[in-house]
């Protein structure tokens, strides 16, 4: 998300923008591209305090107007980094919730969800959730001020011309993301289960890596499918993959806006996944595809046959799905959004906009 944003707000010609990360690698490479100047502080090495020491080295050399953080640990770091330079408006995207599962590690994260919240209602210029829903839980949970939180959905770029898939005898529903428990991959092979009772003509591909692997892995030995359900692991070909897919499948906890849904919706496919979190504010239940209220796999397995059962159904939601990307859900509406942002900010503070 974050170089798409910069890529889309390069062409506006009275923003300045230079960007902070914490450690070399693809994003730097690619924003260098871009002709933005790139700080990287590398996080590997660093104490906390230190990352705070050198990213207000770098405050004091840049100068910005507006310091834009995305994720718990860069808003912390930014308003600490921030703290003691005078005119820097801070500027913060939600793009989730926080977990709510009973580990050890879950509780850590929980606490530093607090103390986000905690300093962005506090020290930030304004707020920006990636979906309604959790704009809302931020008003209604945490008491967040409703003038100092907005809406600004994720974007993704259109394919250009029209989507081709590839040929193939089979069908095959594809899902992709980190796996970890708030995506709930366990229940997509639950339902390729149901799935598989009723035909085996469909295949499921899950691409993306993460620490709940051998657990899904495990479950889909103990069921039997075999190579009709694959691991991809990281896939760097994200076109490809969706090339290769008739029907994408949520079964997350919650989300917030999933780029991988609107990515598949960019390529016409249709999308089934639980009505939860923001997705239906991407999805209008049988028009782009189906939202499912509840977690049972057999009622999953239902739409995915339907869709699987009628060409037509398809292609008639895959071509709604990408009409609505092109107006609603692309990456320069998302970037629009944010110069208008910034551009008000400015304003208010009689600032130029250096972000």
């Amino acid at each position: 998300m974050d170089y798409h944003l910069l890529r889309h707000l390069k062409r506006r010609e009275d923003l300045g923008l230079s960007a902070i990360l914490l450690n070399e690698g693809m994003l730097a490479d690619k924003i260098r591209e871009l002709g933005i100047p790139v700080n990287v502080i590398e996080e590997s090495g660093r104490s906390f305090y230190q990352l705070v020491r050198d990213a207000g080295g770098v405050l004091d050399l840049e100068s910005p107007d507006i310091l834009h953080s995305h994720r718990y640990k860069e808003n912390i770091l930014a308003y600490l980094s921030s703290r003691r330079r005078n005119g820097i408006r801070l500027v913060g995207t939600q793009h989730g919730l926080p977990e709510s599962f009973g580990t050890s590690q879950n509780r850590k994260y929980r606490l530093l969800h607090r103390l986000n919240i905690s300093l962005v209602m506090k020290s930030f210029a304004k707020v920006i959730a990636v979906s309604g829903d959790i704009r809302k839980s931020f008003i209604e949970r945490f008491g967040f001020p409703g003038d100092r939180i907005d809406v600004i959905h994720n974007g993704t770029d259109l394919p250009e011309g029209s989507p081709a898939a590839m040929r193939r005898d089979d069908f095959v529903i594809g899902s992709m993301g980190r796996i970890f428990p708030v995506k709930d991959f366990p229940l997509m092979v639950e339902i390729a289960r149901e799935v598989r009772r009723e035909t085996d003509r469909i295949r499921f591909e899950l691409a993306g890596d993460g620490p709940d692997r051998g657990k899904v892995q495990e479950l889909v030995d103990r069921y039997g499918l075999g190579d009709a359900f694959r691991l991809r692991g990281f896939v760097d070909d994200l076109a490809g993959f969706y090339r290769g897919i008739d029907l994408y499948l949520s079964t997350s906890l919650h989300e917030g806006i999933p780029i991988s849904v609107l990515d598949a919706m960019s390529h016409a496919i249709p999308v089934v996944a639980p009505n939860v979190g923001g997705m239906k504010e991407i999805l209008e239940d049988g028009s782009e595809g189906y939202l499912v209220d509840g977690r049972d796999p057999k009622t999953f397995a239902r739409k995915c046959l339907d869709l699987y059962r009628s060409g037509g159904l398809r292609q008639a939601m895959g071509s709604s799905a990408r009409n609505k990307v092109e107006k609603e859900f692309s990456n320069e509406c998302m970037a629009n959004a944010y110069h208008r942002l910034y551009l008000e900010i400015a304003r208010v503070s009689g600032n130029g906009v250096h972000a």
